[in-house]
């Protein structure tokens, strides 16, 4: 089998843990060419992982006929352009959450890969994480009855970048902090949310309100299922401490708890500091795994022609949770899905 050809498309925190899975953890994989609307950002990655072609347009590395796929690793709202001129490309895409900034940008992204039959997942990296893995197939054997509660916590460790304050450009911290966690619960509970309420507010940075009116570091969402099962998301960014991202699920038969806040199962005691451990400093530290077994996934639906675990509709409806949160605290009240 021939080498797949990668595109990045950018060349951050993100898009680089992307680049060197592909580039040095993966077989058969290569990155022909790296994106960045920072050359320099793009010169730097593209030497780094072996690759001679770097560019600040990613249309000029959609004409390179080795490239079969791309990876956007791009703030949200630049998903969907290039998403949509990947697959008029005919590559495949992956696409990191949140998927985009409105339903009218996801569905033309699940059009436009769907016309040209190429792939589209979206990054939902705890879907592939060793330890989410194992709670979905034990939760799916009954291992605690049914189920009834789930509790996620997403907190982040240090604040937001500017472009995600700002409303032009970003849904907000629930969109880009807790994608993740919309996602891992509806996958958990094997259930769609029929309804959900929001509360949120600054409290650890509210000076940011200054400048960005609807800012918020801190959010609770409360949510109903359609299996009449209750959920609820707690936020947090920054939470300083380091990155926390943690699962408990209550069934009729017993508990299950999903990861946890310690980075090493390590704890030290001593009189001067009394217990302490070390905790995870980033999400890349918490998910490496996850994130090697995603890219490897999105590798095997593009040889084998399978559908990914994390689809475009998966990502379109944690889109739609987003923005029922951000419309219920705005509105002071629950908001019921779909949206009108």
């Amino acid at each position: 089998m021939r080498e797949v050809g990668i595109c990045l498309i950018g060349a951050g925190r993100a898009g680089m843990v992307h680049a060197r899975n592909f580039a040095f953890k993966l077989r058969d994989t290569r990155i022909v060419a790296v994106v960045d609307s920072n050359i320099d950002a793009a010169k730097s990655c593209a030497e780094e992982v072996g690759s001679k072609f770097y560019y600040s347009d990613h249309r000029d590395a959609l004409r390179l006929k080795e490239v079969d796929a791309v990876c956007i690793s791009t703030p949200t709202f630049t998903h969907a352009r290039i998403a949509i001129d990947a697959a008029e490309f005919e590559k495949h895409v992956f696409c990191e959450k949140p998927m985009a900034l409105t339903l009218k940008e996801a569905d033309e992204m699940i059009s436009a890969t769907r016309k040209q039959n190429v792939i589209l997942q979206i990054g939902f990296m705890r879907r592939f994480s060793p330890e989410f893995q194992a709670a979905k197939r034990q939760l799916s054997d009954g291992a605690i009855g049914k189920l009834t509660l789930i509790k996620s916590t997403g907190r982040g460790p240090g604040l937001p970048p500017a472009w995600a304050c700002d409303p032009r450009t970003s849904i907000g911290m629930l969109a880009e902090v807790n994608s993740h966690d919309f996602d891992t619960a509806r996958w958990l509970m094997e259930s769609e949310v029929e309804r959900l309420y929001a509360e949120v507010e600054a409290l650890a940075v509210p000076e940011f309100k200054e400048k960005y009116e609807d800012f918020y570091d801190r959010a609770a969402v409360v949510l109903r299922f359609r299996n009449k099962a209750l959920g609820l998301i707690d936020s947090a960014c920054p939470a300083r401490y380091g990155y926390d991202a943690r699962v408990e699920i209550l069934g009729t038969e017993g508990v299950m708890l999903v990861g946890e806040l310690k980075h090493h199962a390590v704890v030290t005691c001593t009189k001067e500091r009394g217990a302490y451990s070390s905790f995870f400093p980033s999400w890349r530290d918490r998910f490496s795994e996850g994130y090697l077994e995603e890219d490897r996934h999105f590798i095997d639906c593009i040889v084998n022609d399978k559908e990914p675990l994390a689809s475009g509709e998966d990502g379109r409806t944690v889109l739609e949770l987003t923005l029922a949160a951000t419309k219920s605290f705005k509105l002071g009240k629950p908001v019921t899905l779909p949206l009108e």
